[in-house]
Formats: structure tokens, C-alpha cells, sequence
């Protein structure tokens, strides 16, 4: 399982430990990932996503799961949250057709 939010594609970074000597050694960045159930208005159920604390905050920001990835650039999204995206934009493309 990759080290990857699946929301805004925050990685792993590398860099250095750096002693008082001013000796350095490769160390790595991990980003603040939790497994989370975020609730889908438009589909009405809930999905789990592994996405960093950072992304959390993005999405209730934005006011929820739906807003958050009809906003969002396809390229930074997971497989998995294409996937969901594309499921909404359809939904939300039925409800206005059969409103109209």
C-alpha cells in the first residue's frame, strides 16, 4: 500500500537528519495519514479513504465529500477516488435531467 493520500496525492518526501556535528543521514517525510468514512450526500452511503490529516480538513472546508472532488483536479486523485467522482457527476447529471 502505497504512502499516499488518496484525496490530494501528498507523498513521501526525503531529506536529510542533520546532527549538531553537521553530519547528515537520508531520513524520509511520512505524511499524516488516517483511514477515514466520509459520507457521500450525493450517493448516499459512505466511503473509506486513507487520506493525510491535512486532506481532512481540506474536505470539511469545502463542505463534504462531494464538494471537495467535483473541485478537486483529476490528476491528484487516487484510481479509487476517480471513481467516486465520476459516480456523483453522473448522479448529480440524472437529478438535473429528470428536475428539468
Amino acid at each position: 500500500m502505497a504512502r499516499r493520500c488518496e484525496l490530494t496525492g501528498k507523498a513521501v518526501l526525503t531529506g536529510n537528519n542533520v546532527s549538531h556535528a553537521n553530519n547528515k543521514s537520508r531520513r524520509r517525510f511520512l505524511p499524516n495519514l488516517c483511514n477515514v468514512s466520509l459520507a457521500s450526500e450525493t450517493l448516499g452511503r459512505t466511503v473509506r479513504l486513507r487520506i493525510a490529516a491535512a486532506a481532512l480538513r481540506s474536505v470539511e472546508h469545502r463542505g463534504g465529500l462531494d464538494a471537495f472532488l467535483l473541485k478537486a483536479r483529476e490528476d491528484d486523485l487516487s484510481p479509487k477516488a476517480q471513481l467516486i467522482r465520476r459516480e456523483i457527476m453522473k448522479k448529480q447529471a440524472e437529478a438535473e435531467a429528470s428536475a428539468a
